[in-house]
């Protein structure tokens, strides 16, 4: 076992211990400005403080299913999350993995007084079947009367290829501000797979699979796709597949984006991207995200009042 992580495992369900993850994206800045994570603009649009960046929680998961499935999760393992409740800093998060079959599971997150932070699938592909993200996505209404989103449209592709690479030192900009070496010093689940490559089964190290939606989203302003702002967003679903991975760190790769569905809530409207990830050459596929983004509706000075609920 290559984590430190101790698992329970009761009624045929695993679980790891409590945890208190910490909120790395104070000093995010979103459009110019600073993002829901910050305290300040947090309470502004009604919430009660900057919430912990959704993708943190998927660190707890991976000694979970390393335990099911072995190193092979992070070669070709996909989670598919919707998440329910936001985790402010201070608060402790426990973990659940519910084996369905060989190859998939059912899991979710709570807080140490139950309330829920999010569910998910868990599968071991190449066959995944469908995921739980593909279930929320199967079941949309059409999006409506869209503003913030009014220029974007299912199938809009990014104006570029963007190459990208994570070094382990490596600053990752104004959206995710530091670095998987600062992230190392603070995650909440620790192997040497992250950072030695001697004990790596690999021979290198790999990135975290939370970290994989910092990789993706890093150059996500070189796809140009015309969102209206200023306005604040946030993750509401996110899925990290491995298709032939896992992914290095310090090595080159080459994303694609697409926008492949939109929809919106009462206080949202949202754009789902699916971001794949190639090796430098563009002709291997390593991983994908699929990512639903929602911006809130609130936050954009010129959203009409008679749109808002």
């Amino acid at each position: 076992m290559s984590f430190d992580t101790p698992i329970q495992e009761q009624g045929g369900v695993l679980s790891g211990p409590l945890r208190a993850p910490a909120n790395m994206l104070i000093e995010q800045e979103y459009g110019g400005h600073k993002s829901i994570h910050d305290d300040a603009e947090a309470e502004r649009l009604g919430f009660r403080a900057g919430p912990i960046e959704g993708p943190t929680h998927f660190s707890q998961f991976d000694p979970l299913l390393v335990n099911l499935w072995g190193q092979t999760w992070f070669e070709r393992g996909c989670i598919s999350c919707h998440y329910k409740n936001m985790v402010v800093e201070g608060e402790q998060v426990r973990v659940f993995v519910k084996p369905e079959s060989e190859t998939r599971a059912t899991c979710w997150a709570e807080k140490a007084d139950g309330t829920p932070v999010l569910e998910a699938s868990a599968t071991l592909g190449p066959d995944h079947g469908e995921t739980l993200l593909e279930a929320r996505m199967a079941k949309l209404r059409p999006a409506g009367e869209l503003v913030i989103l009014s220029d974007l449209s299912v199938g809009m592709v990014g104006k570029q290829d963007e190459p990208i690479k994570m070094a382990a030192d490596q600053n990752m900009g104004a959206l995710y501000p530091f670095s998987l070496t600062e992230k190392l010093e603070k995650i909440t689940e620790r192997t040497p797979w992250y950072n030695d490559a001697e004990a790596s089964p690999w021979g290198r190290a790999i990135i975290p699979t939370e970290m994989i939606s910092v990789l993706a989203e890093y150059t996500n302003r070189m796809a140009g796709f015309p969102v209206k702002g200023p306005a604040i967003g946030l993750f509401a679903d996110l899925e990290i597949r491995y298709l032939d991975g896992p992914l290095f760190v310090d090595e080159d790769y080459l994303i694609r984006r697409e926008i492949v569905a939109l929809s919106q809530g009462r206080r949202t409207e949202n754009y789902w991207t699916r971001t794949r990830i190639f090796d430098a050459t563009g002709t291997r596929q390593v991983a994908e995200t699929l990512l639903n983004h929602g911006v809130l509706k609130h936050s954009y000075e010129a959203y009409p009042p008679e749109l808002l609920a």
